[in-house]
């Protein structure tokens, strides 16, 4: 089968959006099957190519990437937009790759022209409900009165909803918002898939990253850590674990936040560190490449996730694959995954009762030791091999919709 995946964000820009198309394209293509991602260029280098006589594939992948000329983005300095002449580059690669069917994961540019194409060319196409606009808008665009951006962003989403051959919602709450919006097709739900590598464990490169960490931290040494990995935005809620490691280290001075990732609330959230007083307590390291993160999970305690906007959280899964517990505020994603209390704990929106399951997990080995291997044994459920081949059958299913009109 021949698939095109658009997305509005791919590598080298990090999101969940981003890791569950490269993620499921690879495994795609393991299956046999013919995968283009298209998606825009991020850097000054290959704007530079030209796009108009030859098909440009970039080859870091296991699969074809189609990278299209893009424009940067006013509200974001992460995001890129398409250029408003790419349609014909646009037409004329996909007509040379010539898919069965196409996938699209984003609501934006790229995937308004996925959506153009699909029409144009009477293809079928799937559409992955990732993102909950109505609640994330607000975080880019604060001019206009919240009620609006809620309709704004839910307006977006219906677009996509409303022409698609066939939806996928990665959780059971992003399938009832569909039905709430009013939407009469009934959304598959298939969360993203967590690859096998993302667990693959050496010892010798176990050495080198944690030296290199303890280099750059020496301080972080023999202290119990609490870990997040992700996107440093606003939207991710993180000033709350500022409050929370403050509340634990009142009952356990060792504890500490290992904070990886980077954005563009970086610097806001150092400087709100400093003036709480954690400074020497929260570490900042930046991008790290993805096979790195293993080695992270493994010298951590806690993996704790304050996100409430989060569709999938996917960190949280592969934190479990790698047995560490988990502490997450309950929202949209979250819930779906931890179903409760599996694998950790999930709590409200509250310090105090999120520090004390925190608390809970570093005072207690036996307890640890327990919500480890039930980490492990519950993240299983995500291997992205067992979730791959219903994703072709949703393929097969749109592809079916389409012909029945």
């Amino acid at each position: 089968m021949k698939i095109a995946m658009f997305t509005d964000a791919f590598f080298p820009r990090v999101n969940g959006v981003a890791v569950s198309v490269k993620s499921y394209a690879a495994e795609l293509s393991k299956a046999g099957n013919d995968v283009l991602v298209v998606c825009l260029e991020y850097t000054q280098e290959q704007s530079q190519f030209s796009f108009l006589e030859k098909p440009f594939f970039d080859a870091a992948f296991p699969f074809k990437v189609l990278r299209i000329p893009s424009a940067p983005v006013i509200f974001s300095k992460e995001d890129r937009m398409v250029r408003l002449d790419t349609w014909r580059f646009l037409k004329k690669n996909l007509d040379l790759f010539m898919p069965d069917v196409i996938h699209i994961n984003s609501e934006w540019s790229v995937g308004y022209l996925g959506s153009i194409y699909a029409r144009h060319r009477h293809i079928p196409f799937v559409f992955t409900f990732h993102t909950m606009w109505e609640d994330y808008l607000a975080n880019y665009v604060n001019f206009l009165p919240n009620i609006s951006l809620k309709k704004i962003g839910a307006g977006i989403v219906k677009y996509y909803l409303k022409r698609s051959d066939l939806i996928i919602a990665p959780t059971q709450k992003i399938a009832e918002v569909v039905q709430e919006y009013g939407i009469d097709k009934k959304p598959v739900i298939l969360p993203t898939g967590i690859p096998q590598e993302k667990t693959a464990f050496d010892e010798e490169k176990n050495k080198l990253v944690t030296e290199k960490l303890f280099k750059m931290f020496p301080s972080l040494q023999d202290r119990k850590i609490l870990l997040y990995t992700g996107r440093i935005v606003k939207e991710k809620n993180l000033s709350f674990l500022l409050d929370v490691l403050s509340q634990v280290k009142k009952e356990d001075s060792s504890a500490c936040l290992l904070l990886v990732g980077n954005g563009p609330y970086l610097e806001e959230l150092k400087d709100l560190a400093l003036s709480k007083g954690l400074s020497q307590d929260v570490f900042f390291t930046g991008y790290v490449n993805e096979d790195v993160l293993v080695y992270l999970y493994r010298i951590s305690r806690v993996f704790v996730f304050p996100s409430k906007t989060d569709t999938q959280g996917l960190v949280t899964i592969e934190a479990m694959l790698n047995g560490l517990p988990v502490v997450a505020v309950g929202a949209l994603g979250t819930i779906d995954v931890m179903q409760g209390n599996h694998g950790g704990y999930m709590t409200d929106d509250n310090v105090k009762i999120f520090s004390k399951k925190v608390l809970k997990l570093l005072g207690n080995e036996k307890l640890w030791n327990k919500k480890s291997v039930e980490a492990l044994e519950w993240g299983r459920k995500w291997k992205i091999s067992e979730l791959t081949p219903k994703l072709i059958q949703c393929y097969r299913k749109a592809i079916e919709n389409k012909i029945k009109g």
